[in-house]
C-alpha cells in the first residue's frame, strides 16, 4: 500500500506538525515496519517500531524526497535501531518476569483482536527470517515488506546493488526449495500424475 500522489501534501503537513498527516504515514508503513523488526528480533517488533517512529519524528523536518525515499529513510532508521537493540541485548541479558504478575492488569482496548489480525503476516515474516541466513533475510524482508528498491536496500545494508540482487536471488531460490509443494506435502512431483 502506498499513499501515492498525495504523498507530498501529507509529508509537508506532517513536517509542519499535522497529527493527521503523521497518522497517515504511520498507518501506511507501521505494519510493514513491525513485521520486519519482529522477524529480525522476535517479540520486539512493536517496541523497535515505536523507537523508529520517535527517531523519524525528531528528524522529519529535515527529510526531503519522494515516497520511495521516505520508506528507505524510515527503514534505515529501523535497521539502526535493530543493530542498537542487538548490541544492548548482548551487553544486558533480559530478566524474565513472572507472567502471573500481569494477570490482573486491565486494558482499555482489545489487544487480542488487534493481535490476531496481524498474526499471519508476522508469522510469514518470521518464517522467512528463520529459513534464511541473516543477510538474505534482510534483503528479502526489506524488498518485500518495506517495498524498497535494490538501491535503497543496498544503502541500508551497506552493500553494493549487485550484491543485493545476488542475495535476493539466492534467498528466493532457497525459499522455493524449502517451501515447495513437494517438500510441504511429502509427495514427489510425479505422484499426482499417476493418480
Amino acid at each position: 500500500m502506498t499513499i501515492g500522489l498525495e504523498f507530498e501534501t501529507v509529508l509537508a503537513a506532517a513536517q509542519e506538525g499535522g497529527e493527521w498527516a503523521f497518522a497517515v504515514l504511520y498507518r501506511d508503513l507501521n505494519p510493514r515496519l513491525v513485521r520486519y523488526l519482529g522477524a529480525k528480533a522476535p517479540g520486539m517488533g512493536d517496541d523497535l517500531a515505536a523507537e523508529t517512529w520517535l527517531g523519524a519524528a525528531r528528524n522529519l523536518g529535515s527529510f526531503q524526497g519522494d515516497e520511495g525515499a521516505f520508506r528507505g529513510w524510515l527503514f534505515t532508521i529501523a535497521r539502526r535501531r535493530l543493530v542498537q537493540h542487538w548490541r544492548e541485548s548482548a551487553r544486558r541479558p533480559a530478566t524474565p518476569s513472572d507472567p502471573e504478575a500481569f494477570t490482573d492488569l486491565k486494558s482499555a482496548d482489545d489487544p487480542e483482536t488487534e493481535g490476531l489480525a496481524g498474526v499471519s503476516a508476522r508469522e510469514a515474516a518470521r518464517t522467512i527470517a528463520a529459513a534464511l541466513p541473516p543477510d538474505q533475510a534482510d534483503v528479502v524482508l526489506l524488498r518485500l515488506l518495506a517495498g524498497l528498491d535494490v538501491d535503497q536496500v543496498a544503502e541500508i545494508l551497506g552493500k553494493r546493488p549487485g550484491t543485493v540482487r545476488v542475495l535476493q536471488h539466492k534467498a528466493l531460490r532457497r525459499l522455493s526449495e524449502k517451501f515447495s509443494p513437494e517438500v510441504l506435502t511429502g509427495s514427489s512431483p510425479g505422484a499426482m500424475e499417476t493418480m
